[in-house]
């Protein structure tokens, strides 16, 4: 190889050199311009030059690699954009990363205080952070997670490092085309009982629930799990999530329109697939339902207004509530009362999204749930409280002081909320409560009965069956039967008989079964005794038809059961009933008198109680068949 060509390889290969490398670290002698980029070691992220959108500016940025739609979860100079493709990324003499263009104007630096004359390195991690270490100890004197822009990765803490001030928080982009700041951020409240939200400017428009937050929750794949890991204490209050399986691709993003998603990658199709989001449904928006009000359930239909007050409160603007816009809120029942001594208690609201805790405070580890309602009760200002058992640790005491805000029904949260209420709403409570026990012991006792008497009512039928069984006729006598029973099948099934009263025909009854003193009452002889079925006349109704009082033409009154047409009892049925209720005649029993069939009729004529029956002296109430 002469001299020219080996000139012209090492050229070539100086040139192309910097547009293969794959390294994930920067260092001092080391610049990355447009076009170049850092790969981290598992190539899970590429820090690089990219436009978004239309936009034909230039920025530097993180996005995933394995994605194959660039996505970018993080951005230095956003507010800064580089006009051209001159970008160089580098590390200045004092140890900061430092951005320049081709103007040689400084666009973004680490701008942090290195002490001593060990220089700096740079590093893109395989978890998307880009670190700045000192070189000998590799002490991270910078982080990209640190200062998050619209992206949350797995293992990225949002929330306030108390000792230092660092607050990290997301900020939306302006539009797609643009990563500027926007206006929506999503950030740690740590005031009361911590709490992240979402902002438009200073305005609050969704929260989470307070801490401390389920440790787990179902992703969108049945085969891992999202987990939240929470730091609260004197140091640091802040929260991240990350999944069991580490090869699940995953970021939670506040996008330009105010909406913060999960997404997960999917290499199916290569979309991203949203695993939960908020706000969603309108109990998400805060203070949907004012003070003191709640809102639910989660998904509850538009056609129905999903706003109520707590025990003990009334809507404030009952105008607003009637054209359902609960954001009034509520206010006490009783205004003029104090709520302080005077035999106030608690009612408690179940399954529930805890209130707004910017007014909570955390009573003494290991408080039970009665400790903690005298320790609520003892203060004046305290208006609720929830006893909570913290990731198996303990039972914790959280109350509320003053008002009540953005409560909503939860199938997730699950939080029991105490609500302190005035003496009068109390009993008016306990008196509820009891009464739903009574009703549910009121209920096993008609159970029980009917069962007694479903099992009494089997045990006659079975004697009968016995008897019948002992006087059965012979083998020539039961043809003859079958053949009389054949003719009665073909004749009119009604039963027709002359003059007002009568007995019961052979033809129409099994010879066996008559009863001597059963009367055969004509349809016409029970029309003019009740006047035509007159409502006046009318006693009671049930599911077997109605009850009417009647007057013969002797003057015996009766009370004459008529059965409807649709209580599903047919011709051989009423006959045997009929019959059975005749053989098991009482003194203690009310007397049957007889029974009219004609056609579609039925209906059995019983002796007339003018003094009501025995169960309206037991149970104190008149029974549907007054006989």
């Amino acid at each position: 190889m002469d001299a020219e060509t080996m000139v012209m390889s090492l050229i070539l290969l100086m040139l192309f050199f910097p547009f293969c490398t794959s390294v994930d670290t920067l260092t001092p002698d080391q610049t990355i311009k447009d076009g170049q980029s850092l790969i981290s070691n598992k190539n899970n992220f590429a820090l690089g030059f990219f436009s978004p959108g239309n936009s034909s500016y230039r920025y530097l940025g993180i996005w995933f690699v394995k994605v194959a739609n660039q996505t970018i979860v993080w951005v230095a100079n956003r507010n800064d954009p580089i006009i051209d493709s001159s970008g160089v990324l580098s590390i200045n003499p004092y140890g900061n990363l430092v951005l320049y263009d081709s103007s040689n104007r400084l666009l973004w630096s680490t701008n942090v205080s290195v002490q001593g004359t060990t220089s700096s390195v740079a590093q893109l991690q395989d978890s998307g952070n880009l670190v700045l270490v000192r070189g000998n100890n590799e002490k991270v004197i910078w982080q990209s997670f640190d200062h998050p822009t619209d992206t949350l990765l797995p293992g990225m803490r949002l929330g306030l490092n108390r000792i230092t001030g660092l607050d990290r928080f997301l900020t939306s982009w302006k539009s797609q085309d643009d990563p500027g700041t926007g206006n929506y951020f999503y950030r740690m409240n740590p005031i009361g009982s911590p709490q992240v939200g979402l902002y438009k400017g200073s305005t609050l428009y969704w929260r989470s629930s307070p801490w401390p937050w389920p440790t787990s929750s179902s992703a969108a794949t049945s085969s891992s799990s999202l987990k939240h890991y929470f730091v609260n204490n004197e140091d640091e209050v802040a929260y991240t999530y990350f999944f069991d399986d580490a090869y699940i691709i995953s970021r939670v993003v506040l996008h330009n329109s105010g909406l913060l998603q999960l997404l997960m990658w999917n290499d199916g199709d290569l979309q991203w697939k949203e695993s939960w989001s908020a706000p969603k449904y309108r109990c998400d928006n805060y203070r949907h339902c004012g003070a003191y009000g709640k809102c639910g359930p989660e998904s509850a239909s538009f056609n129905s207004f999903e706003c109520t007050c707590l025990p003990g409160y009334v809507p404030k603007s009952a105008k607003n509530w009637y054209h359902r816009d609960g954001s009034d809120g509520c206010v006490r029942k009783q205004l003029g009362l104090s709520m302080c001594g005077n035999g106030e208690g608690f009612v408690k609201v179940e399954l529930l999204r805890g209130p707004d805790s910017y007014n909570a405070v955390w009573m003494d580890m290991s408080m039970s749930s009665s400790e903690c309602e005298q320790a609520c009760l003892r203060n004046c200002s305290c208006t609720a409280f929830v006893s909570i058992n913290i990731d198996g640790k303990g039972t914790r005491c959280l109350a509320w002081y003053g008002e009540l805000n953005d409560i909503s029904e939860s199938s997730y949260e699950r939080w029991d909320l105490n609500v302190r209420v005035d003496a009068t709403e109390l009993a008016t409570y306990t008196r509820k409560s009891n009464g739903f026990l009574g009703h549910k012991r009121q209920l096993a006792i008609t159970i029980i009965s009917l069962m007694v008497t479903l099992f009494l009512v089997c045990l006659i039928a079975y004697i009968c069956l016995l008897n019948k069984r002992k006087t059965s006729p012979s083998k020539k006598e039961e043809e003859e039967e079958n053949k009389r029973t054949v003719k009665r099948k073909l004749h009119n099934q009604s039963l027709f008989f002359t003059g007002t009263m009568g007995y019961f025909e052979g033809n129409e009854l099994e010879e066996n079964s008559r009863h001597p003193d059963l009367l055969i009452f004509d349809l016409s002889c029970i029309v003019a005794a009740t006047d035509n079925f007159s409502p006046i006349n009318k006693l009671g109704q049930g599911g077997f038809g109605s009850v009417f009082k009647g007057q013969l033409s002797n003057g015996q009154q009766v009370a004459v059961k008529r059965l409807s047409n649709s209580s599903g009892q047919g011709m051989e049925e009423f006959k045997n009933e009929v019959m059975l209720i005749a053989k098991l005649q009482h003194r203690n029993l009310v007397k049957l008198f007889g029974c009219c069939i004609q056609g579609e009729e039925k209906m059995l004529i019983y002796e007339y109680m003018p003094n009501k029956s025995l169960d309206f002296f037991i149970f104190g109430l008149g029974t549907m068949d007054k006989r």
